[in-house]
């Protein structure tokens, strides 16, 4: 009586697939394993220690710490509505303006009704706080950046509030106008953007001083 051959696999060269592919299959996770310790381990840790040591200030957020606390960052805007104080740009960030975790513009067109309706009310802000201010009202005080978190001004609207903050503390215009000037930073590597001025920092300069 004749017997069938075994039959070792229900699909033709099943076995010979599964030798070949094993020679492949070590390399790859062993490519696999020292990437992932490379770049996802050692590469961020070198990093991260070349940044604390070689940019300290700024691997830990630029933060600002006044007597001892933490109040705020110089690369995130905050907003100041009093009038003895500067006032930043507006922000649309929401549900708050100056949201870090909602960073964003409006998106709104310069046809946009909505933009225009918040630069008339920041033009009328402005005018109210400070109604004998005839100077031109600069263009980044009734505008909003695109991230949202611009924490500078130019000189020329921290000029333009000069006056307003002076006459609510009590102090000489000049008196503001050389907080202003030693506050101010120029142009990155003497060439780059324009000359502006940071306005917590600004702020909290005008704090300590009266």
């Amino acid at each position: 009586m004749k017997t069938s051959p075994a039959v070792t696999s229900g699909v033709p060269g099943m076995q010979d697939m599964s030798v070949k592919s094993s020679p492949i299959l070590r390399p790859a996770l062993v490519l696999f394993t020292v990437l992932t310790l490379i770049c996802g381990i050692i590469y961020p840790l070198v990093v991260t220690g070349i940044g604390k040591v070689a940019f300290a200030d700024k691997a830990a957020g630029s933060l600002i710490i006044q007597n001892s606390k933490v109040v705020g960052s110089s690369l995130i805007g905050q907003e100041f509505s009093a009038p003895q104080y500067f006032w930043g740009r507006l922000s649309a960030t929401s549900p708050m303006p100056y949201n870090a975790t909602s960073s964003g513009g409006s998106n709104f067109g310069p046809s946009n009704p909505a933009l225009i309706d918040a630069v008339k009310g920041r033009i009328a802000a402005l005018k109210a706080a400070d109604p004998t201010n005839e100077l031109p009202i600069p263009v980044d005080l009734v505008t909003a950046s695109g991230s949202g978190m611009d924490p500078e001004i130019s000189l020329a609207a921290a000029y333009y509030q000069a006056a307003r903050v002076a006459r609510q503390r009590n102090l000489g215009v000049d008196a503001v106008r050389a907080i202003i000037e030693a506050k101010q930073e120029t142009r990155s590597m003497g060439f780059l953007g324009e000359p502006r001025i940071n306005v917590l920092e600004l702020n909290l300069a005008l704090d300590q001083k009266h």
